[in-house]
């Protein structure tokens, strides 16, 4: 089962790990600068994510608890975020 899908696609109370941030095409500014932006605030491969809120109207914006911290994010900036899902469930079945 695939578990890995971009975290604007997640449902609230999905927890995974980070495994990649950007699209990996930095032929437009806003792309580099989002991507930076999200590096930034601690978007980083490796690090823990869960969906703790969805805003009302269309699901937006989004509330993510990364790590220790909480950061709210449009959908459309958590769309350059891939997650996997299955990683935290596999690493707390191991503990």
């Amino acid at each position: 089962m695939n578990n890995v899908i971009k975290l604007s696609e997640a449902r609230v109370g999905q927890r995974g790990v980070i495994t990649e941030v950007g699209t990996h095409c930095h032929h437009q500014a806003e792309d580099v600068e989002l991507e930076r932006r999200l590096l930034e605030l601690g978007f980083v491969e490796g690090a823990q994510v869960e969906l703790i809120h969805e805003g009302l109207f269309g699901r937006d914006p989004i509330a993510i608890k990364v790590d220790d911290m909480r950061v709210a994010l449009r959908r459309r900036e958590a769309a350059s975020l891939t997650v996997d899902f299955g990683a935290d469930a596999a690493a707390e079945a191991a503990e």
